[in-house]
């Protein structure tokens, strides 16, 4: 019997191997991402069986095992969700903007929902309950809380952080932001007519293009990359080089200015002059826009936009190294890529998208209160500040009560929230706080830093309860490695009355090695 396999065989095959539901999508990525040899042309693509099975090998049952003898033998497997495709972890409003640190909604849902298993042994909310969330973020909970018919109030210090949670879980006038969406597009590629960088890319696009498949050759170059058979960072670097006279004269020839003179700011430093010059004139377009929760939400689109055309390597997205203003070769793509030059691409995917986002949304949401307020939570009196916003909720909070937390605290010495979205604050005009964040990156993790962040989560514990009902529950998600949250459940007057460690299988980070966090149940002494 012969060992290869078409792509359609070899899903049916996989399917069976792995005991989940592998597409012929799923072979086609690993053929065209070097993981196995194409074999035959487009009409007769076929595998071998036995490069699968290799391949296969370090994935079926292993992971589990190998993160089990790292983690420990209490690691919830359960809790990974990783039957879960990327677009239902990032499912509707959830992906309106990048953030980082944002835990997936189907973790919310499990401990929010009505079901029980083997692990979750008994119901913690029901619909109609009130749940804060104090370090709201980008607003997972909200969310959550609105598709499983429950009330929700959150709470962050980034008045950044509270427009994106807040934008989630609005009743837009859809029609109304496709209007505008349309009105600033058509304004856009007229601003756009009258310079030479749409012309510009579009040559640029072409040479590279050709040199790519020339140099680059799908799969075969990344086939031979898996298996060592190209030194990445020397055959990489010879590449830049051969490409860069074409780069400079294209450069020349359009006169594309690649720096600012001012490069002082966020906005000046990490954009060509040419896409600054865009991001203001839109800027201009949406102040023009009379309904506030349009404007707000168009806002948040032109930010979305404006974090992808930074002056930066595919690769370093979320780390910002230094400002790249040259064609460069791209480890994450396997070719040579190119910065931007205008957002038009950017903002007419996103203005697609996110209306699409809200469509999917419209069509879940319940009749329920959901609002994040920007404050710090350590002090913030929730009943005076929601009546400020909208008193009805406010009424029915005050009458009810919380009847719980599902949040998930900053890590301590891991990342600066305020400084995450720096871009959108320098444009937007919002007021930093910077100096209020708990645990920030910028204080490190030091014994000083661990002892002012057991500080400020158990002061957040210790002003939220007291808006609860008397048997509340609070589910916190951390990664304790420094196993502060004793220290802190003791301070807040809280018993941890159970622990559900779960593994983290999809980072964003370059790190993919075995990483748990656990989600600490909390109740009164």
């Amino acid at each position: 019997m012969s060992d290869l396999l078409s792509i359609k065989e070899a899903s049916v095959w996989a399917s069976e191997h792995l005991g989940k539901n592998v597409t012929p999508s799923n072979i086609s990525y690993l053929i065209q991402y070097g993981r196995v040899k194409k074999i035959g042309d487009n009409g007769g693509t076929q595998i071998s069986k036995k490069e699968l099975i290799e391949y296969y090998k370090s994935f079926k049952g292993k992971r589990e095992v190998s993160w089990k003898d790292q983690l420990g033998e209490d690691l919830n497997w359960a809790l990974s969700f990783d039957k879960y495709t990327e677009a239902e972890t990032t499912k509707h409003v959830h992906r309106l903007h990048p953030y980082k640190g944002k835990f997936i909604p189907q973790l919310v849902e499990y401990f929010l929902d009505d079901h029980t298993d083997d692990f979750k042994k008994e119901i913690y909310f029901k619909k109609g309950d009130i749940i804060l969330d104090p370090f709201c973020g980008s607003g997972t909970t909200l969310v959550q809380a609105n598709e499983l018919g429950m009330h929700a109030v959150g709470m962050d210090v980034s008045a950044f952080n509270t427009t994106i949670s807040n934008c989630k879980i609005t009743k837009f006038d859809l029609i109304d932001i496709q209007k505008e969406v349309v009105r600033i597009t058509n304004a856009l590629i007229g601003f756009l007519s009258n310079s030479h960088t749409v012309e510009f890319e579009e040559k640029l696009l072409q040479a590279l293009y050709k040199f790519n498949n020339e140099n680059f050759p799908v799969p075969e170059y990344k086939y031979k990359l898996k298996r060592g058979q190209i030194n990445e960072d020397k055959y990489g670097s010879e590449q830049e080089k051969k490409f860069l006279p074409t780069y400079t004269k294209l450069i020349k020839e359009y006169k594309i200015k690649l720096r600012q003179d001012n490069e002082s700011s966020f906005l000046g430093k990490w954009y060509s002059q040419h896409v600054r010059n865009e991001i203001e004139f839109v800027f201009a377009e949406i102040k023009k826009i009379k309904n506030t929760d349009t404007k707000r939400i168009i806002s948040v689109i032109l930010s979305r936009t404006i974090r992808s055309c930074r002056a930066t390597t595919h690769a370093d997205l979320a780390t910002l190294l230094e400002p790249i203003t040259t064609t460069y070769y791209c480890s994450k793509h396997g070719k040579m890529c190119k910065p931007l030059f205008s957002i038009l691409k950017w903002w007419q995917t996103y203005t697609k998208d996110t209306l699409k986002r809200l469509v999917t949304f419209d069509k879940l949401r319940t009749k329920t209160f959901q609002y994040c307020l920007t404050a710090d939570s350590r002090t913030i009196d929730i009943f005076a500040e929601l009546e400020k916003k909208n008193p009805e909720f406010a009424e029915l909070v005050q009458r009810k009560k919380i009847k719980g937390i599902f949040s998930s605290p900053p890590y301590v010495g891991l990342i600066d929230y305020h400084e995450q979205h720096a871009y959108a604050y320098e444009l937007f005009g919002f007021k930093r706080q910077d100096e209020l964040e708990i645990g920030p990156l910028s204080k490190g993790q030091g014994k000083e830093a661990k002892q002012s962040y057991i500080k400020g989560i158990s002061d957040v514990l210790n002003n939220c309860k007291r808006f609860f009902v008397k048997d509340y529950n609070a589910f916190l998600v951390a990664n304790d490695k420094y196993n502060m949250y004793p220290e802190i459940a003791a301070n807040a007057g809280m018993k941890i009355v159970d622990q559900f460690k779960r593994p983290v299988l999809n980072r964003t980070e370059k790190d993919k090695g075995a990483y748990s966090e656990i989600i600490f149940h909390l109740k009164s002494l």
